[in-house]
């Protein structure tokens, strides 16, 4: 593809949350410390909820890379699971061995007792949910009740849902009032600002071996108008930009290929309008021009 002619040594805007290409933005750093304090303060439920696309994928696999010496971490990224399936999941991210054919109340029982045998240990268990809206209303209880082991110091588990917005319309209702009281730390991912937009296409192109700027001023202008400053649509059209740019051989990409890039995907919105509405409007602007430079001779006449 494109990552020869521009003598990159990898592609730069891929969809995968890539902790490599990890831009330490302000509001991703401002989330770092929230989780850090919040976990070393021994709370039960944190929540972090962000658009679509935000970086909250990014930021969970963030964390779990800064792992503390005293935590003991369990990711579920797939949260569309039975309580009982929870359970499972939990206990063998927990490093907990048994049977396939073990009964329920024996696994809770099995994993109560290894939560206890961890803390003995100075360790802290600590649970990351990516996709946390799509946690069945059953499996969101459970989670409630497991939380409710505790040694006189601090919880047994911890638990960091990072979800979309639709999980607080959710727990808003009644049903989840206990679990809404238990949500010590809660942030909303901030979209970034224009001047952020620029910044993170070029140290993300940097990260992957550009050596001189590949996109136009207009250009970055553009990306941040038409991404609305979602990291993902940023990633989305700033990789077919490049490509645009790439078959036109040219040296960087431009107002034009990010527009062209815009009209071809979806998310975006508002559309940016078609090259013939353009020639449609400037063609009526000097008809009107000359019509109204015309009227005085109309007028004698």
């Amino acid at each position: 593809m494109y990552q020869q002619h521009f003598q990159l040594q990898q592609m730069p805007f891929g969809l995968t949350p890539d902790t490599a290409f990890y831009v330490p933005l302000q509001q991703h750093q401002d989330m770092l410390v929230l989780l850090n304090t919040a976990l070393n303060s021994g709370e039960g439920f944190i929540k972090i909820c962000g658009e679509v696309g935000s970086g909250k994928t990014l930021l969970c696999r963030t964390l779990l890379q800064q792992e503390q010496r005293d935590w003991q971490l369990a990711y579920i990224p797939d949260p569309l699971l039975t309580p009982i399936e929870l359970r499972w999941a939990l206990a063998l991210e927990l490093g907990l061995k048994f049977s396939a054919n073990i009964e329920p109340p024996q696994l809770l029982q099995l994993l109560q007792r290894q939560l206890l045998l961890l803390a003995a240990q100075g360790k802290r268990p600590i649970v990351l949910i990516d996709e946390a809206q799509a946690l069945p209303d059953d499996t969101l209880e459970a989670l409630r009740l497991l939380t409710n082991l505790e040694t006189r110091q601090r919880k047994l588990l911890q638990v960091v849902l990072f979800a979309q917005p639709e999980l607080d319309a959710r727990l808003a209702s009644y049903r989840f009032r206990q679990l809404r009281q238990r949500i010590s730390f809660s942030a909303t991912l901030p979209l970034m600002r224009p001047l952020q937009v620029g910044a993170y296409v070029n140290q993300r192109l940097a990260q992957a071996g550009a050596t001189q700027p590949l996109f136009s001023q207009a250009a970055l202008r553009l990306l941040c108008r038409y991404s609305r400053g979602i990291p993902r649509l940023v990633n989305i059209l700033a990789h077919k930009a490049l490509l645009l740019a790439y078959g036109e051989g040219r040296p960087l990409a431009n107002w034009q290929h990010v527009r062209l890039a815009a009209l071809d995907t979806e998310a975006v919105q508002p559309k940016p309008r078609p090259f013939w509405w353009y020639a449609l409007v400037a063609g009526t602007a000097s008809l009107t021009s000359a019509a109204l430079a015309a009227w005085p001779l109309w007028s004698r006449a």
